[in-house]
């Protein structure tokens, strides 16, 4: 399959704001966003559907279709800005009209449950999509220095990423060690279990895989694990990269319960034969790095780093 690059996104030009998952509940935070888009130069666009509540979703499946298909049709429009996550996504996923996808790629972020739009649109169209900072989640109130520093060179500049680097030079974490390379795919664990046997799950075979989760107990992201397991997940990629597993601990102190760290060490130090490196400040954090989806990257888990080696925009 041929990967898709979207074009990089130049001052002045036109950003679509969506909401494909789940709303606010304070509508105020994606106006703040907003402004906050507007203040660096940038022209915004809201869909038409944004602030809608049905249920835990932002507004009816067609609703939110519509607006994701109306993004990608206008001409204007250079890249796509998730609202939040929450949940939602995954029901659009065989609604969506790929072939538009395909003939108009364009710069579209989000992250946590936007990572079943990014998985299908990959395994679909073959296109580059971003994890990265959402409109009323990071931009709504002080956004951080550093997830703006790299969010913005990712999708303004056509040249090579390079390594990425956690806040402060934190240091990454080397579970196995061993060098790989391969396109970095993944993102959310909860989301990518819940595609797995679809036709959305991406293929993973020599791929380098991201995981990241928030609030799933112990035995939670034990069953997870497990699951990709049990698929051959595994068997397929070349390495893995682990971010921030935010709050995921067990909250009842009554029951006996292995740590977090216990099961990510089970699974990738002690059974996993292939480069590991853990403590990736990417996920449910102020300080994240945008990761590309699809792009090469090299990962050294000897050394410690993990290394993109092209452009993600064009």
């Amino acid at each position: 399959m041929a990967i898709v690059k979207p074009k990089r996104l130049k001052p002045g030009e036109v950003i679509g704001v969506i909401s494909p998952a789940s709303s606010p509940e304070d509508l105020s935070k994606i106006n703040r966003g907003v402004t906050y888009l507007e203040k660096l130069g940038y022209r915004v666009e809201i869909g038409k559907n944004v602030g809608m509540k049905e249920g835990y979703l932002a507004g009816s499946d067609k609703q939110r279709l519509d607006d994701l298909h109306d993004m990608f049709k206008s001409k204007d429009i250079r890249a796509i800005f998730c609202v939040r996550g929450g949940y939602g996504s995954g029901r659009l996923l065989d609604k969506i009209d790929y072939n538009l996808i395909k003939k108009n790629p364009k710069i579209f972020v989000g992250y946590s449950d936007i990572n079943a739009l990014q998985s299908a649109f990959f395994t679909k169209t073959g296109l580059v999509s971003f994890a990265g900072p959402m409109v009323a989640v990071d931009f709504h109130d002080e956004v951080s220095p550093f997830t703006e520093e790299i969010f913005w060179r990712t999708i303004t500049s056509d040249k090579k990423i390079g390594k990425l680097h956690n806040p402060r030079n934190e240091k990454f974490y080397t579970l196995t060690k061993g060098r790989a390379v391969g396109r970095i795919i993944g993102g959310n664990l909860t989301l990518l279990a819940s595609l797995m046997g679809t036709e959305y799950f991406p293929k993973l075979k020599d791929t380098i895989l991201l995981l990241e989760d928030i609030n799933e107990a112990p035995y939670r992201i034990d069953r997870m694990f497990n699951q990709l397991r049990l698929a051959k997940a595994f068997k397929q990629i070349k390495g893995v990269v682990l971010g921030h597993f935010v709050d995921c601990v067990n909250n009842d102190p009554s029951s006996s319960s292995f740590t977090l760290n216990e099961v990510i060490i089970d699974y990738f130090q002690n059974q996993l034969k292939l480069p590991v490196i853990y403590n990736v400040k990417h996920g449910h954090i102020k300080d994240n790095i945008t990761i590309p989806y699809g792009v090469k990257c090299v990962l050294n888990a000897s050394l410690g780093f993990v290394d993109i080696t092209e452009n993600a925009v064009s």
